[in-house]
């Protein structure tokens, strides 16, 4: 057992701890996420133990607060966006964060998606740009840190429709900082142009309310490139979305995972780790009001899934996943799958 922890069935840390921990704006997922694990693990340790969540943007800030040393475990979206920044490369890399670790990945099913307004004579991405003095598009600024702007810009150059270029030819990019406004924007018709994310809430089965909508293929070129950067195409079910005919390539956005540095005391690795998997639970039923393909945290959650991270998990993590995945299924129902 990991120094510092009890070799028990629940593992504990004797003395007091401070946590800091990074998430969203403060009222989406990250912030619920950092809570249940601040609460888990604080019902684990010294009795004078202090925790701290600070508000983020769940972009690469996130992960340049956290290699900083300003916080000890944030959380950041989307999986392949976390390689990125690992590795250095693509469009959001500032060079290898070796330091990087992982405790685990939160199943979040999501997609980038392309919507217009169906009056626009636009069948692809490319075609954005015969029509470029008609676009108004809602989505999210690419400023380095915002992995929706980033995804999104990224896309359009790769798939034929420059953003620079459009703008020069009379397009007008909206902004925002979360999916929300730019889902508005669209929705009320004051875009007609949408490229974000979030597509398994209520607001997004509300986009073809007031007129037809049409969803666009990256195309052939940007998949391609995505890929070659380890980012995956996935499909979007015909019928997911309003409007959608037959199944939708498209951009993977998928999980959230929760991240540290290679230096986090082992026996709070472990023990977050174990919180993660053992009580896993209480994150779940914050979310079971909603489908489960309809829910921006997947239940049930699965130990075997959590363990897959697309940057090398904390040490302490990974002896986390082996002994549980070795114990005896616990009597109160969770279940190691």
């Amino acid at each position: 057992m990991t120094a510092g922890v009890r070799a028990t069935a629940e593992p504990r840390i004797e003395r007091d701890i401070t946590l800091q921990f990074r998430a969203d704006w403060g009222q989406a997922n990250m912030t619920r996420i950092c809570g249940w694990l601040a609460q888990e693990i604080g019902d684990r340790c010294g009795a004078g133990s202090r925790f701290a969540t600070w508000a983020g943007r769940g972009g690469r800030d996130q992960t340049d607060a956290l290699l900083a040393g300003e916080v000890d475990i944030t959380v950041m979206t989307p999986a392949p966006a976390i390689r990125l920044v690992f590795d250095g490369s693509g469009p959001i890399g500032v060079g290898p964060q070796p330091n990087l670790r992982a405790l685990g990945s939160i199943a979040h099913r999501d997609r980038l998606v392309i919507a217009v307004d169906a009056s626009l004579p636009v069948h692809t991405v490319a075609d954005l740009a015969k029509v470029a003095d008609q676009l108004v598009i809602a989505t999210c600024a690419e400023d380095g840190i915002n992995t929706i702007g980033m995804a999104a810009h990224h896309g359009l150059r790769l798939a034929g429709a420059d953003p620079e270029t459009l703008v020069a030819n009379g397009a007008r990019f909206a902004y925002w900082e979360r999916p929300f406004p730019a889902l508005h924007a669209f929705t009320t018709g004051q875009a007609n142009v949408l490229i974000n994310e979030a597509i398994m809430m209520p607001v997004w089965q509300h986009i073809a309310d007031r007129r037809p909508v049409r969803y666009l293929d990256w195309g052939d070129e940007a998949m391609d490139n995505f890929a070659e950067l380890g980012w995956g195409t996935v499909t979007v079910d015909a019928g997911y979305l309003p409007g959608l005919e037959s199944d939708l390539r498209t951009l993977d956005f998928a999980d959230l995972v929760v991240l540290c540095r290679d230096d986090l005391p082992d026996d709070i690795a472990y023990l977050a780790t174990w919180c993660m998997v053992q009580q896993r639970k209480a994150l779940e039923a914050q979310y079971m009001h909603m489908a489960p393909d309809h829910t921006p945290v997947g239940y049930p959650l699965d130990p075997a899934t959590m363990a897959k991270t697309p940057v090398p998990l904390h040490p302490a993590a990974q002896r986390a996943y082996t002994d549980l995945a070795q114990e005896k299924p616990a009597t109160d129902g969770l279940i190691w799958s």
